[in-house]
């Protein structure tokens, strides 16, 4: 990234204590936004559950500008290509993915795997 003089460039060092390196497990997402800004809800929600109510736990929320929040995007949708690409490649008969095993093309798991597992969904909209 350019720091906008000249034709030097920053570098962003940028230190974790164990704890926050550690991250935390989420399976689900709420955006939400306002004039001002959006908000990510991450929670970690126990799908397992027959119940109307699921229960749940928020483990983070973030509130990020409408700029910061088109780059975040930009960069989640360039990995995730990276990842589908890499994930494609390996799973290539040649490569040792043999077609209907697990994970493969055309194997049981190959429509994103089993029932309420998973990434979980991602909801939102205005005012949520």
């Amino acid at each position: 990234m350019s720091n906008g003089e000249g034709s030097g460039e920053r570098h962003i060092n940028i230190h974790f204590s164990p704890e926050i390196m550690a991250g935390v497990y989420a399976n689900f997402a709420n955006v939400s936004h306002s004039d001002y800004e959006f908000t990510v809800t991450f929670a970690r929600v126990d799908h397992e559950v027959d119940a109307d109510e699921v229960p749940g736990v928020v483990v983070s929320r973030i509130n990020l500008s409408p700029r910061f929040m088109r780059e975040l995007i930009d960069a989640m949708e360039d990995n995730f290509s990276k990842w589908q690409t890499r994930e494609g490649i390996k799973n290539l008969p040649e490569v040792g993915g043999a077609p209907g095993a697990r994970g493969g093309p055309g194997g049981p798991e190959s429509a994103g795997g089993p029932p309420n597992q998973g990434a979980g969904p991602i909801s939102g909209g205005p005012g949520e």
